[in-house]
């Protein structure tokens, strides 16, 4: 998701600055895409530089029945190295890894990088099936796919839906989650606190939710799509020169028959507009209560990040485990992953040698 889309938590709902100061965050300067990560714990395999943009392609996209989906995904590496899951946001898709998954690969790592419900190649099973898009439902789908590939465990990783699918994972399944790479940190919420006013500045940046919330929204989303995703990248990655060849690959995947019905209620959701099932309000739950995450983690934030997020001060006290914070400079916006692939990759190897 770009400039807008992000869909963190409220901002000061898991706000405890004292406690994040206590924690000591420790912050590593990156430029861009090919510098030295600098302030990383202990030693890890170092990654070549790349350019970003340098792929255009993956080696390999297959499809595989996981719970209520028939999931796209593409697949890098070795079948037997270390797993790694890798999610992206709104309004993106699996290119927003494109030079990622081949950085990961060429270390050993086995990358999976799936389509989310709504997105690209991914299809529900079945035409029954309400179009969910609560925050718990998209984290369900993901373990399933790693039951259907046989991925016991996984290093995961992700940026705006797919870090807040990811802080899911690592939260109420951590026997599942080797180690957490996030960007924007703690975006786990809660129906609660998405009725939690904000200041006017910050209500400003989420003017798409409240779009979304009226039927005109609604409408002119699917009218517009890929207009709205590109005005959201430009806007949450403000100093991001995409060309219309990078963003037409991804907008591809909005063309999903079922893209905008989840999206709506994804953000209809999150403002108790709409409800969710009945079955996953036991997670809901478990999530409203803001839990713990006791994986090793790595948190990242770009320098020129246009989209709604938190202040690492606020949710570092948010994880228990070995963990590091990382402010990537050089005009980095919300899609960290595809605008500074080489940081993002650095941060996969070395969370992955924490939990060694």
């Amino acid at each position: 998701m770009s400039a807008v889309p992000s869909a963190p938590t409220r901002r000061s709902l898991f706000a405890s600055s004292a406690a994040a100061g206590a924690l000591g965050l420790v912050l590593g300067a990156v430029p861009g895409t090919a510098g030295t990560v600098l302030a990383q714990a202990g030693k890890a395999t170092t990654l070549p530089a790349i350019k970003a943009g340098a792929n255009t392609s993956f080696a390999s996209l297959k499809q595989v029945g996981a719970g209520l989906l028939n999931v796209g995904y593409a697949e890098a590496g070795p079948a037997d190295g270390p797993a790694v899951v890798l999610l992206h946001g709104w309004p993106y898709d699996i290119y927003s890894y494109v030079d990622v998954a081949p950085l990961l690969a060429s270390a050993g790592y086995r990358v999976i990088v799936p389509y989310l419900r709504g997105y690209g190649t991914t299809r529900f099973l079945s035409g029954d099936t309400f179009r969910n898009g609560q925050q718990s439902v998209v984290a369900l789908d993901i373990v399933a796919l790693m039951d259907a590939l046989k991925i016991e465990k996984a290093t995961i990783g992700g940026y705006d839906w797919g870090a807040r699918t990811a802080d899911i994972i690592a939260a109420l399944w951590p026997e599942r989650c080797k180690g957490l790479v996030s960007v924007s940190g703690y975006l786990i919420g809660s129906q609660e606190a998405g009725k939690i006013p904000l200041p006017p500045q910050a209500e400003l940046q989420w003017w798409y939710q409240y779009y979304f919330a009226t039927e005109r929204g609604l409408a002119g989303y699917d009218k517009n799509r890929h207009d709205f995703a590109k005005l959201i990248w430009q806007t949450a990655s403000p100093k991001w020169n995409f060309d219309d060849a990078t963003f037409d690959r991804s907008a591809a995947a909005f063309d999903n028959p079922d893209h905008v019905a989840i999206v709506i209620h994804n953000y209809r959701w999150r403002l108790d507009l709409v409800q969710g099932e009945a079955k996953y309000d036991d997670l809901e739950k478990r999530l409203a209560k803001a839990p713990v995450i006791s994986v090793p983690t790595i948190t990242l934030e770009g320098d020129a990040n246009g989209a709604p997020h938190p202040d690492a001060s606020s949710y570092a006290n948010k994880f228990s485990g070995k963990y590091t914070h990382r402010l990537i400079k050089g005009g980095v916006g919300h899609n960290l992953p595809q605008e500074a692939p080489r940081v993002f990759a650095q941060a996969v190897v070395d969370v992955d040698g924490y939990a060694t």
